[in-house]
């Protein structure tokens, strides 16, 4: 898989999960339809936006199988930021999830690719 592809798909990935972080901060506390327009929510939807620009910019040159299993990645790091950021609980089965998740992407996209 070539590196520019990679980087690409990894932006995309990065963008997508700050933007989902992004909206459940947003979202915290909001009651009525008004409250849920607010700055963080619209930051989070202009990164969600721009990482599927990337992604359909991807599928120009790449299979969708390939490209898209790189969601999975887009999972990994929402699960680790939400540690970080919002301060959720990580256990043993997350952590193991996550092993396994990234294991499925390397072999999908550096041996099943081929």
């Amino acid at each position: 898989m070539k590196i520019k592809l990679l980087l690409l798909l990894a932006a995309a990935s990065i963008l997508a999960s700050s933007g989902q972080i992004l909206l459940k901060l947003g979202a915290d506390r909001a009651r009525s339809l008004i409250q849920f327009i607010n700055p963080r929510i619209i930051l989070g939807l202009l990164l969600y936006g721009v990482s599927t620009a990337i992604w359909i910019y991807a599928l120009s040159f790449a299979r969708l199988n390939v490209i898209y299993a790189f969601t999975t990645l887009t999972f990994v790091l929402v699960y680790i930021f939400s540690y970080f950021i919002l301060k959720e609980a990580l256990n043993v089965y997350g952590i193991a999830g996550i092993l396994f998740v990234l294991s499925g992407l390397y072999l999908i996209l550096f041996r099943g690719s081929v």
